[in-house]
């Protein structure tokens, strides 16, 4: 068996198209996955082709050292960590190689995203049915490796349901393709007379050997997992393999897929896969949302809802409900819930029509109360039924969010029984909790007979270490006391593999021993995975009794306990591994390249990983690395489950690392920005002639490490305060008096909105009071200059807070600017000022919000404004969409007569100063032209583009030169007076 750990290889392969990188950087960034585990690779390859793989099959081999196929890299039993070579195939080889609509089949390399294939199915009215819930992040070779399913498998089953053929290389660099085979193509392969080489024709008569004999079959059936059990991922399917005609009466052909699925990358690297396709289900999707005050009678009832052939059957518990309390994005998806739940079964029904649906939900709802289930059944339907499923899908990042070092361990989250013995075995299951004093959620797969089972756990203790051990012993007793998998479909990886033995048996799993060395003679696929598992509590992502260290900083993390526990939040569910075809936000960069590195986990993970090992974190170079890829979107904030806020973490690391190595000039100078501005206002022909010179221009870009075809932002010919104090009378007998915050941007560069902004709400019929005050501090916050944000901040909380009000709130136009009053004051003025901060916070709005909420209230009438037949293209800024809403602006838009289509883009790519700097600049624009820029081009001449955020219009500039206007600006010239 390898080990690669004593093995120090050069990473010379001749030929190699694709990348291999060896850093510290790789090594920390794929050393973690979805799991509890840990292990430093030695490398990470980046194949391109087909030969790739073949010639990193034959170099491992030669140098005995292990490859760890990775994709996702969402896997929750560590079956993607491991100490030799990890091999992404993620990043290049995600494409569709053939598609056959008569035949409902496609074939695809292993790297192509489950969500994305559908997309590229849709149109054809087909899918590839099993869906987990990773699926837009997932990819069809993940699947395969781990024989996913997940919400729908009541329907449809698992990947290996839907498995055809595979092409892959076998571990002498040979290649095969494995597919259904009658009994005499079956017995010409282990002839030898079909097969690629030797290895192959060993592969079938071992197979053959095996289970052509009646008492191992026998055997195979006593002791695996109750057939009846659909989710069952036991060591290697052998009880699917031999249930064919070449082994018994059957109807079904032979086919190794069945094995190869769920084999977690141990005994072959597949190259492609082909997978059968299902007709997309009926239109009209409904869920009945079934609450309960008892879990357990959910659970019983569980299985009435299977009379009603539902798509999905899946469950919520109260625990995983009270999480979604506290993020911002999933408080959304809440507007089902009534009261506070024990649980919540989600059943999913399809129809024809509508009609059809409703008495489906009736008849079902009906049922229930005749067996007296449940208290209370909303029926979901339409878009909405997206919410519930986000809400649901959420459950596994929304456990991260429990503050302290006890957090939902991934130990016995995967156990399946058989439906009917559910509710009992779940109730066993919470006694033998008790012994231990540990509590448990509970949620999602209740119709396939799986619920996810996470007991809270800390194991940065050996105490808590010990437990995990222990609690996984327990429950596998308990599991096939039922006849149940300990594996219902993620894999038995670095977790389960030890307890494999004692599931099916000494002699059943020596099969598996030997199935291993037959088809991989040295060990070199996937090692320690599914045989010669090493204890399940070693190699975890804390050693034991391990200190959590305290750091003073600037910032306030006192919400989760300090600055490390909230880089530990990140659990590695890779939400922000997304592609900008699933929407949002989060995260940008990752979008436009792909690259791991460029994830919320990747800089969360190294950043964790640092601050855990490392003596001087603060000036690690890694960190630094993967931190100034960042774009400081805070999608983050909203859309990660776990609720990791990377933008602040980087922040603070800025200002942590500057601390030990100094500034730069390019910092200071952009952390300066508004200080320069204020200089440059004195000045603004003189500033602009300067801005607009190529040669002038070009120069001062060159110095600052400034793209070249980055246009420089021009200064307004008078500033928005002084415009004000010239021009503005006051509105006599107002509706009320609200306080416009004068940000910088809006103060220097874009003072004409500004203006807008005054005059409209003016005759609108407010009072507007602009005072002198700071800047916001944002460019000092994106810079890590904390110290002088810091300041800023207190000023302006000192100011603006014995004047705001509800009556009197604080308005403002740049998101960036106006929501750090919410986001970053009050965790950055200091203790003596907190409080006041957090009251200025709840009456500090966006003029879109405030708009919105004033057109609810009745202060604004439609009459003010006249009708626009006009279209407006809505695009969104990155701070509003993760702390505010866009609806409010789209709204307003409506309101006064437009009609608004929203840009389903996420981040623009310019970002404040990110997208100024020469390194950005390709990824800038990348990002631009995913959605935002493609948009805008096909928009007719007619139409209106607008976005909220300076940066925003500027990037749209830059990159379509198309004039972008703020909707401020849109809705003062919509005035009827």
């Amino acid at each position: 068996m390898v080990n690669s750990a004593n093995i120090t290889v050069p990473f010379k392969i001749k030929n190699f198209e694709g990348e291999i990188h060896t850093s510290s950087l790789y090594q920390i960034v794929y050393s973690t996955d979805a799991s509890a585990y840990r292990e430093l690779p030695q490398g990470v390859a980046f194949p391109k082709t087909e030969a790739d793989i073949e010639r990193l099959v034959k170099f491992s081999g030669q140098n005995r050292m292990g490859l760890v196929p990775r994709a996702g890299g969402t896997s929750l039993a560590g079956q993607v960590v491991g100490n030799g070579l990890i091999v992404d195939v993620s990043q290049y080889m995600r494409e569709i190689i053939e598609f056959n609509e008569k035949e409902k089949w496609v074939k695809v390399q292993p790297g192509i995203v489950r969500d994305e294939l559908n997309r590229f199915l849709k149109p054809h009215k087909l899918f590839f049915a099993p869906e987990t819930s990773t699926s837009n992040r997932a990819t069809i070779g993940g699947m395969v490796g781990n024989n996913s399913c997940g919400s729908n498998s009541v329907k449809y089953g698992s990947t290996r349901d839907h498995l055809l053929e595979v092409e892959a290389v076998l571990a002498d660099g040979s290649k095969t393709t494995f597919k259904p085979l009658s009994k005499e193509e079956f017995e010409k392969k282990c002839s030898g007379e079909t097969t690629v080489s030797l290895l192959e024709q060993n592969i079938y008569q071992q197979t053959k050997e095996l289970l052509n004999n009646d008492q191992n079959r026998d055997k195979i059936k006593n002791r695996y997992p109750k057939p009846e059990i659909p989710r069952r991922n036991h060591g290697y399917a052998l009880d699917l393999l031999m249930d064919c005609d070449v082994f018994e009466e059957s109807d079904k052909p032979f086919n190794m897929c069945k094995m190869i699925a769920g084999s977690e990358g141990t005994l072959v690297f597949i190259t492609s896969v082909k997978v059968a396709l299902e007709p997309l289900p009926p239109k009209h999707e409904g869920l009945v949302c079934v609450h309960f005050h008892d879990l357990y009678d959910s659970l019983k009832a569980t299985v009435l809802s299977l009379d009603f052939d539902p798509g999905a059957v899946e469950l919520m518990d109260y625990h995983i409900l009270e999480r979604t309390k506290d993020n911002i994005q999933h408080r959304k998806n809440r507007f089902f819930v009534e009261g506070d739940p024990e649980a919540i079964l989600v059943v999913q029904l399809f129809a024809d029509s509508a009609e059809e649906l409703k008495k489906k939900a009736e008849d079902l709802t009906n049922a229930f109360k005749e067996q007296k289930f449940g208290y209370h059944y909303p029926v979901v339907t339409g878009s909405d039924c997206e919410k519930v499923w986000n809400l649901r899908k959420a459950g596994l990042g929304l456990l991260s969010n429990v503050v302290g070092d006890s957090k939902p361990a991934p130990v016995i989250e995967d156990t399946a029984v058989d439906v009917r013995d559910l509710a009992q075995y779940i109730e066993d299951f919470n006694e033998t909790l008790k012994k231990y004093d540990l509590e448990c959620v509970h949620y999602a797969h209740a119709g396939s007979g799986e619920l996810h089972l996470r007991p809270v756990l800390n194991l940065k203790t050996a105490r808590g270490q010990e437990l995990f051990k222990t609690v996984l012993d327990e429950i596998a007793h308990l599991v096939k006391k039922y006849r149940g998998s300990l594996s219902g479909e993620h894999g038995d990886g670095r977790l389960r593999g030890e307890f494999i033995p004692f599931m099916v048996g000494e002699e059943i799993y020596d099969w598996f021993v030997e199935i291993k060395k037959t088809w991989d003679p040295e060990g070199v696929f996937n090692p320690n995975k599914i045989v010669d598992t090493p204890p399940m509590n070693e190699q975890l992502r804390y050693e034991k009794d391990q200190e959590t260290k305290n750091f003073e900083t600037i910032f306030d993390f006192s919400h989760y306990k300090g600055y490390q526990r909230s880089a530990e939040l990140c659990n590695g569910s890779g939400d922000c591994r997304k592609s900008q075809l699933a929407g949002g936000t989060m995260c940008p960069t990752y979008m436009a390249t792909g690259d791991e590195l460029q994830t919320t986990r990747a800089r969360a993970n190294t950043l964790r990983e640092v601050l855990t090992r490392d003596e001087k974190p603060f000036q690690n170079n890694d960190v630094k690395e993967v931190m100034d890829t960042c774009i400081g979107c805070k999608g983050c904030k909203s859309e990660c489950p776990s609720n990791v806020d990377l933008t602040r973490l980087k922040a603070e690391f800025d200002y942590q690392y500057a601390n030990q190595n100094g500034v730069a000039f390019q910092t200071r100078v952009i952390g300066s920005f508004a200080r320069l501005m204020k200089l440059a206002s004195k000045f603004p022909g003189v500033a602009n002639y300067f801005v607009k010179s190529e040669f002038f221009s070009s120069i001062g870009k060159s110095v600052l490490g400034f793209a070249k075809d980055r246009s420089l932002p021009e200064i307004s010919k008078v500033t928005l305060t002084k415009w004000y104090r010239k021009k503005y009378h006051p509105q006599q007998n107002p509706i009320k008096k609200v306080w416009l915050f004068a940000d910088e941007f809006i103060e220097f560069n874009e003072a004409h909105i500004g203006i807008a902004a005054v005059e409209l709400l003016q005759k609108l019929g407010y009072d507007v009071r602009v005072i002198d005050h700071p800047e916001s501090g944002r460019s000092y916050f994106s810079k890590g200059l904390l110290k002088q944000a810091k300041e800023i901040a207190r000023k302006n909380v000192s100011i603006f807070s014995p004047k705001v009000s509800e009556d009197e709130p604080l308005i403002g136009i740049e998101p960036s600017a106006i929501l750090s009053f919410r986001d970053e004051y009050p965790d950055i003025v200091g203790s003596d000022l907190t409080e006041k901060a957090k009251k200025l916070s709840k009456n500090a709005f966006l003029i879109d919000e405030f708009l919105a909420s004033e057109l609810e209230k009745g202060n604004i009438k439609s009459d003010q404004f006249r009708s626009e037949p006009k279209t407006i293209h809505l695009h969104g800024h990155c701070h509003q969409k993760a702390l505010s809403s866009l609806s409010d602006t789209k709204k307003i838009l409506q309101f006064a007569g437009y009609k608004v289509l929203t840009i389903p883009s996420g981040c623009c790519g310019m970002a404040g100063s990110y997208g100024y700097l020469k390194q950005n600049f390709e990824t800038s624009i990348k990002i631009g032209e995913m959605v935002l820029f493609p948009r805008v081009r096909s928009a007719s001449k007619e139409d209106i583009i607008a976005a909220n955020g300076t940066s925003c219009r500027h990037q749209i500039k830059d990159g379509v030169q198309v004039k972008a206007l703020h909707p401020i600006e849109i809705m003062r010239d919509a005035l009827s007076f």
